[in-house]
């Protein structure tokens, strides 16, 4: 059974930084694409970033050029730079693989944005 295991949320104060990370483990498929999507409070869940094995990127308008997402596909782990963190921009973020097959979800990662 496939698992995705978030790390990295915590409490940074507005306009810092943070690094999330997720690893994928168990059965896959056949890896196609893994990325970020954050639901704030109250809101649903929307898509930040994405990479696929080609290490193809997209991004939500915005987040670019703040965020950054990298992947190492050998390790099935995706990682997702964080900067300058607006104020109002706390969430959960989830972290997603799909494998042709179905599109699998990790439990989530806090961000709380406050000074």
């Amino acid at each position: 059974q496939l698992q995705l295991v978030e790390s990295g949320g915590g409490l940074v104060h507005p306009g810092g930084s943070l690094r999330l990370s997720c690893v994928a483990s168990g059965s896959i498929f056949k890896l196609y694409n893994m990325g970020w999507y954050q639901q704030g409070p109250g809101k649903q869940r929307e898509l930040v970033a994405a990479i696929n094995t080609a290490g193809s990127t997209n991004y939500a308008d915005s987040v670019k050029g703040r965020f950054t997402i990298t992947g190492d596909s050998a390790k099935n782990t995706v990682y997702l730079q964080m900067n300058s963190l607006k104020p109002g921009g706390t969430a959960l973020y989830y972290c997603y693989l799909n494998d042709y097959l179905n599109t699998h979800w990790g439990h989530g990662t806090k961000v709380t944005i406050s000074s």
